[in-house]
């Protein structure tokens, strides 16, 4: 996921590092401009009750306008989508990335007829382009066969040739031999006064000509874990050193779950094969803390023969819910398993009603959500988002999208915020929730969002967790603006119970904000190394009193270019150390490709 280094980066997400694999989404161009405004929408400021029935006055409200969440035809959503991509549209990835390059399904035969409304499961096939959005998660992707296509993307032509990686950094292949420090190179030769040291640094296993995924980071008090095209590798957090021996799984990753299970366990789904007809459908648990191989199992892609869909290159999501329970997300049904063992199915959540099939799935240790596609081709066509019981898969409430409105993200699960999008108007909405209800507390009144931390996508699988630069407490929403490409932006306080600013911040250098996590009563944000050159660093925003940010760790200038060459990426903020770590890697690139960085005092 890549351009070519003559051109500035299209977002916050760092200078260009790694070509994209074949069989990724191709990164968009970089905008010419700077991003413009947003477009007014749903009650774009206007003192009156919101779309939502709700009878909270402020900016974000309009009582004839009903919003996605109305029952009525839906007005033009909350702020004009996007026009261009913002300093947190990312590329594909991981933890969010870029916005769906829309294409179409693979062909298939037809299922046989079934019952009820499953009669209609290829009108469902052949409107689900029009029901494709924006979304957050793993880039789940589907391999088109050995070799790719044979051709190059011309931003392969951008030789990832890292200053400090491609002939002396520390190496490790992921085969668990040595500790990763093969070259000779001081990483933190020159370190000024005031600056972090570089920890470690990682280089990637080398993969195959179409690429594969570097999805998922886990940090633990002692181990932090990367999986890495077809390995899962285990890093001492203090000095890098192999932790166990690495995993090698028998086909590429696809999927991960992206938070460890209360025990400590995580679970890499992996393909089948290696043909055009491959699934994403092995899965295998792994301990962080020993590196041991757990359960394995294969995930069928039907329940029975009426089910749909059981074509080529179906892929699948992974979500822990209600602490003893694996969500797995298939096309058109979700897959309960026990998590202990992977072998007990403890519930599914299929078709319900005539025409509505669940497609999508995220969750803690509370709460599993759904959201299904329902009535796709007819004039009836919407989406509905349900909250099931984690432990039993029983629907605790439905809420019904009007026409033309598709959730794209879950900003947070506890409290619930919704991010959904209209695509043909070119409008969205951020809504906050009641606790396990149906019922909208607030809608996000706030101009200049930078709503675009991506989607992962595959074909009828969409993944709604782990947007990057949005997090919650119990009451306030942070948030980052647009800014200039690349340069200073805003991270706001929105409150969840009426949707208006409580207050912003802004970036002390012309290098963009992007909030991480509330620790200890400040949004603790990732201030990115610029594309010039330009080091970045972690910052606290304390939540009350003046919210000036506050360094918490400057990363050394010597590694800014190296640091700045993360494009698609993955960070983290744990135990005063900062990690990065790419998220997508080049089947084309020569040299070694940047994995992971660790900073520290």
């Amino acid at each position: 996921m890549t351009q070519p280094p003559s051109q500035p980066p299209s977002g916050g997400f760092g200078a260009p590092q790694d070509p994209p694999a074949s069989g990724a989404q191709p990164t968009p161009p970089p905008p010419a401009a700077p991003p413009q405004p947003p477009q007014p929408g749903y009650g774009y400021p206007q003192q009156q009750p919101g779309p939502y029935g709700q009878q909270q006055p402020g900016p974000y409200n309009q009582p004839p306008q009903p919003g996605p969440y109305g029952q009525q035809p839906p007005q033009p959503g909350p702020y004009g989508y996007p026009q261009q991509q913002g300093p947190y549209a990312q590329q594909p990835g991981p933890y969010g990335q870029q916005q769906p390059q829309y294409g179409y399904p693979p062909q298939q035969p037809p299922p046989p007829p079934g019952k009820g409304g499953r009669n209609k499961v290829w009108v469902i096939a052949a409107a689900a382009v029009a029901l494709l959005v924006v979304a957050g998660g793993v880039v789940y992707a589907v391999t088109s066969g050995d070799d790719g296509n044979g051709k190059k993307d011309p931003a392969d032509n951008a030789k990832d040739k890292d200053p400090k990686a491609s002939a002396s950094a520390p190496v490790n292949p992921g085969d668990g031999e040595g500790d990763g420090r093969g070259g000779e190179e001081d990483l933190n030769a020159g370190r000024q006064d005031g600056e972090a040291k570089v920890l470690w640094y990682k280089t990637a296993p080398k993969v195959g000509s179409d690429g594969g995924n570097a999805p998922g980071m886990w940090i633990t008090g002692k181990v932090a874990v990367k999986a890495a095209y077809k390995e899962v590798l285990g890093y001492d957090v203090a000095d890098g050193k192999v932790s166990w021996p690495a995993i090698t799984l028998p086909q590429k990753i696809c999927s991960v779950t992206k938070n460890a299970s209360d025990t400590g366990k995580i679970v890499v789904a992996y393909m089948s094969g290696t043909s055009s007809r491959a699934h994403c459908n092995q899965v295998q648990e792994i301990d962080l803390a020993t590196g041991a191989k757990g359960w394995s199992a294969k995930i069928p892609e039907r329940e029975n023969k009426d089910d749909f869909f059981d074509g080529t290159g179906s892929s699948i999501s992974l979500t822990y819910v209600g602490g003893d329970t694996l969500m797995v997300g298939r096309s058109m049904s979700g897959l309960a398993l026990d998590a202990r063992t992977g072998a007990k199915k403890k519930f599914v959540v299929e078709q319900y009603g005539d025409d509505c099939f669940p497609k999508a799935f995220t969750g803690n240790k509370d709460k599993l959500l759904s959201v299904a596609s329902c009535g796709a081709g007819g004039d009836n066509a919407h989406e509905e988002l349900r909250q099931l019981d984690p432990g039993t898969g029983k629907v605790r409430w439905t809420k019904k999208l009007p026409k033309d409105w598709s959730v794209g993200n879950v900003y947070s699960v506890s409290p619930l915020v919704v991010y959904s999008t209209n695509q043909d108007d070119k409008k969205y909405n951020i809504s906050s929730f009641a606790d396990n209800s149906a019922t909208v507390r607030a809608e996000v009144g706030v101009d200049g969002l930078d709503t675009g931390c991506g989607a992962s996508f595959s074909f009828l699988t969409r993944n709604l967790d782990g947007c990057e630069g949005v997090t919650t407490d119990g009451s306030t929403l942070y948030m980052p603006t647009k800014g200039k490409t690349g340069g200073a932006n805003e991270v706001v306080a929105i409150s969840l119970t009426s949707g208006k600013e409580r207050w912003r911040a802004s970036s002390p250098e012309e290098q963009s904000l992007l909030p991480m996590k509330v620790e200890n009563g400040a949004v603790v944000a990732y201030m990115e190394a610029s594309y010039g050159g330009t080091a970045g660093r972690v910052v606290s925003i304390p939540v009350s009193g003046a919210h000036t940010p506050k360094t918490l760790l400057q990363n050394p200038a010597g590694t800014a270019e190296i640091e700045s060459g993360f494009y698609s990426k993955d960070v983290a903020w744990a135990d005063g150390r900062f990690y990065l770590s790419a998220t997508n890697l080049s089947g084309t690139a020569k040299g070694q490709q940047k994995l992971m960085l660790a900073y520290g005092d």
